[in-house]
C-alpha cells in the first residue's frame, strides 16, 4: 500500500527504544537464554538486586539472583527448565549489601519462530513493605490463635498484654464459645511461666468428690479406691498455671478450699493434713452471671473478689460483628491446611448469611459451621448451600409470603363486602417494642437484613435491640 500524501513513514522501535522502555517500568526485568546465561536487565531489577548493568550481563541466574533464590524458588527453576510460566511466586532473598528483600517472581518463555523455547523473561518487583504490613497486620489482629480487628478485642488484647507481666488472679467472663481458653493461654504464653505447664481443669465436668481429688490430690485410704497417694492438679501446676473453667459450678465445700489456695498457697490432700506450698498462677473463668450468684448467695463473695483481682469481659460473637469475617478467613485457612483442599474463600452471599446469623454459640459455632462447610464444599468458595441448615433463610413451608393477621381480617371482611377499598395500612413497627421486634422478626424468618427494613434501623441497631430485649430465635 502506497503511503498518502502528507504522512510521515513509520518509524521501527530500535533496540534503543526498546531499553529506554524497559528502563522506565518499576519492575524488574531479567532474560535469560536457554542456558540460563543472563542476555538482559533493566534498570529496576539492577536496582532491586544492587548490581551494575555490567557485572549482570555476566553472570547466570544462580549467580545473579543469589544461592538462597534458586533453593527456595524451585518452582520458578522448574519453570525455566520445562519452558512453562509461573505466576507470583515470592521468594526472599539477600543482596550484596546484606539486606533481606521479599521478591514477586513472574516467568515466561521466549520461543522462536519454530516454537521452541530458546530462554525466558523473569519479572519481579520488590513486595518486602507489602509483606512487612501484612505481618504486622497480623500480629496486630492475631493473639496467639485469638483473632479480632473491632475495638472490643483490640482492648483486650492490651489488657492481656498488660495483666501478663503481673501474677495477679485473672477471671474470665464470657457466654459459651467466646474464646475464654484461648484467653487464659495468651496470657500464660506471654507470661514469665511460658516455660512452665499450663493446665486445665473443667469445674463441671465432674462430680464434686471426683473434682476434690483431681485439684487437691490425695492420701492413700482417703476414701474407697484410694490405692496409693494421688498428686492433684494444683501441684501439676507447678512454677505455671492453673485454668479453672466454670468456676461457677463450684460446690461450696470447695469454694472454701480454693479460697484458702488463694489467700496461702498452700493445698491439702484429700485425707491429708499436712500443708503443701504450690507455686501457681490462677486463672478462673464462668459463663455464669457470678456477681449475680454472689448476690443471691449462690457463690462465696471473698472468693469472688479473690477471683476478680483482674476481670476480662469477652464479648459475644454478635456485639463484635467486624471481626466475623477475619475470624471466618482465618477457620478456612486453618481447615484448608489440615484438608488439603483448595478453598480459599466464602462467596459474598455465603458472608450475607453469617453476618445476618445471631450466632448463639459464638466463636466455636464459627468454627464448626466452617468445618461442616469443607465437608460440603470441595473447591473453589464456600457458597450459601455450604453453611449448616439453620444459616439458610427461614420462610413458610408452602414458599409464599406470610400474610399478616391485620390483612387476613381486611380480605375476609371484602370477599363478604364486595369491597374494593384498598387494604388498610398498619403503624410501621417501633424498634423499642420487644413485641413489635418478636412479630417483624418472626414474619420475615429471622433475616436480619429484612428487618431491618422493615423496622427503618440498621443491622447494627438491631442486634443490638435483640440482645437487649434477650431475644432468641425459635430453635436456639
Amino acid at each position: 500500500m502506497s503511503q498518502a500524501a502528507g504522512e510521515s513513514p513509520a518509524k521501527a522501535i530500535t533496540r534503543e527504544d526498546l531499553e529506554a522502555i524497559l528502563d522506565s517500568l518499576v519492575e524488574g526485568i531479567v532474560t535469560l537464554d536457554d542456558r540460563r546465561q543472563v542476555i538482559g536487565i533493566n534498570r529496576a531489577a539492577c536496582e532491586i538486586l544492587e548490581v551494575a548493568r555490567e557485572d549482570a550481563l555476566q553472570a547466570d541466574c544462580h549467580g545473579l539472583l543469589g544461592e538462597q533464590f534458586c533453593a527456595a524458588a524451585s518452582a520458578i527453576r522448574d519453570s525455566l527448565q520445562r519452558g512453562e510460566p509461573v505466576r507470583n511466586v515470592l521468594s526472599n532473598m539477600e543482596t550484596p549489601a546484606g539486606q533481606e528483600r521479599v521478591l514477586s517472581f513472574n516467568t515466561s518463555v521466549l520461543r522462536d519462530p519454530q516454537d521452541r523455547a530458546r530462554g525466558s523473561v523473569v519479572v519481579f518487583r520488590d513486595v518486602s513493605e507489602l509483606v512487612a504490613l501484612k505481618a504486622d497486620l497480623a500480629r496486630r489482629y492475631r493473639l496467639h490463635n485469638i483473632v479480632g480487628k473491632s475495638k472490643p478485642m483490640q482492648e483486650i488484647f492490651r489488657l492481656i498484654e498488660e495483666v501478663a507481666d503481673s501474677e495477679a488472679t485473672v477471671l474470665i467472663e464470657g457466654e459459651s464459645g467466646t474464646g475464654k481458653e484461648l484467653v487464659a493461654r495468651a496470657i500464660h504464653h506471654l507470661s514469665s511461666r511460658a516455660d512452665g505447664p499450663f493446665v486445665a481443669v473443667n469445674c463441671s465436668a465432674l462430680a464434686e468428690g471426683v473434682l476434690e481429688s483431681e485439684l487437691f490430690g490425695h492420701v492413700a485410704g482417703a476414701f474407697t479406691g484410694a490405692l496409693r497417694d494421688k498428686r492433684g492438679r494444683f501441684e501439676a501446676a507447678a512454677g505455671g498455671t492453673i485454668f479453672l473453667d466454670e468456676i461457677g459450678d463450684l460446690a461450696p465445700a470447695i469454694q472454701i478450699k480454693l479460697l484458702r489456695v488463694l489467700q496461702e498457697r498452700t493445698i491439702e490432700h484429700v485425707g491429708g493434713e499436712q500443708p503443701i506450698p504450690v507455686d501457681i498462677r490462677v486463672i478462673a473463668a464462668t459463663h455464669r452471671p457470678l456477681a449475680e450468684m454472689v448476690a443471691e448467695g449462690r457463690f462465696r463473695q471473698d472468693l469472688y473478689y479473690r477471683l476478680r483481682v483482674v476481670p476480662i469481659e469477652l464479648p459475644p460473637l454478635r456485639r463484635r460483628r467486624d471481626d466475623l469475617p477475619l475470624l471466618a478467613q482465618h477457620f478456612v485457612e486453618r481447615f484448608r491446611e489440615e484438608t488439603g483442599r483448595s478453598i480459599d474463600s466464602l462467596s459474598p452471599e455465603a458472608m450475607t448469611l453469617m453476618l445476618d446469623y445471631l450466632w448463639p454459640g459464638n466463636v466455636r459455632e464459627l468454627e464448626n459451621a466452617i468445618e461442616y462447610a469443607f465437608v460440603k464444599a470441595r473447591t473453589g468458595q464456600i457458597a450459601p448451600e455450604h453453611l449448616p441448615p439453620e444459616f439458610r433463610p427461614a420462610g413458610p413451608a408452602d414458599g409464599r409470603r406470610a400474610t399478616a393477621p391485620a390483612e387476613v381480617a381486611f380480605a375476609a371482611g371484602c370477599a363478604a363486602a364486595s369491597c374494593q377499598t384498598a387494604a388498610p395500612t398498619a403503624a410501621a413497627p417501633t424498634a423499642d417494642d420487644p413485641q413489635a421486634l418478636r412479630t417483624v422478626l418472626a414474619a420475615t424468618g429471622w433475616n436480619i437484613a429484612k428487618a431491618a427494613r422493615r423496622l427503618r434501623i440498621s443491622r447494627t441497631t438491631l442486634y443490638e435491640r435483640i440482645a437487649r430485649f434477650e431475644l432468641q430465635r425459635p430453635g436456639d
